[in-house]
């Protein structure tokens, strides 16, 4: 549904926009501006690009979480391919885009959504239970593999600890 809002929504908006700026500015001037937000636009994915890969290897190299320039740097892709759309709306959105501090929001919102939905699946014998997860809750989980001790032990390979 959500794409269907805005495969339909941005088009009229950015039509609307082209009349009411066109009506203003003239024909020439409008295209004008057009073209220089596409040049600003791929001048700026080059430029943040670059840095977030550079950043994106220094978290490889030094073994630190390479998640958040990965997210930033998709962000950034995405900035570009909408500065790159002619019209003054996805103009806005990709020159928003282009902020780390407006990044750094999207990403928290996404992550927030992306706990929201996720779920942890517990597989036990031919039955399926699912769970909701919930990171302020913590199952500590004691177990002793025995296969090596016991023959007759479950191919699972679980089995409740002794006291």
């Amino acid at each position: 549904m959500i794409l269907f809002l805005i495969f339909v929504l941005v088009p009229i908006i950015e039509i609307a926009l082209f009349i009411e700026i066109g009506g203003a500015l003239g024909l020439w001037p409008t295209l004008g501006v057009v073209i220089l937000t596409a040049l600003a636009g791929s001048t700026l994915l080059r430029m943040q690009g670059l840095s977030t890969l550079a950043r994106l290897q220094g978290n490889i190299q030094t073994l630190q979480d390479p998640s958040r320039e990965l997210a930033h740097g998709a962000l950034i892709l995405v900035a570009g391919v909408v500065l790159l759309t002619p019209g003054f709306f996805t103009d806005a959105a990709g020159l928003l885009l282009m902020v780390p501090a407006v990044r750094d929001v999207v990403i928290k919102y996404g992550a927030a959504k992306m706990v929201a939905r996720s779920s942890v699946h517990v597989h036990t014998g031919n039955t399926r239970q699912e769970h909701p997860y919930r990171p302020d809750e913590i199952s500590d989980v004691e177990y002793e593999d025995v296969t090596d001790r016991d023959p007759n032990a479950p191919k699972s390979g679980w089995s409740k600890k002794p006291d």
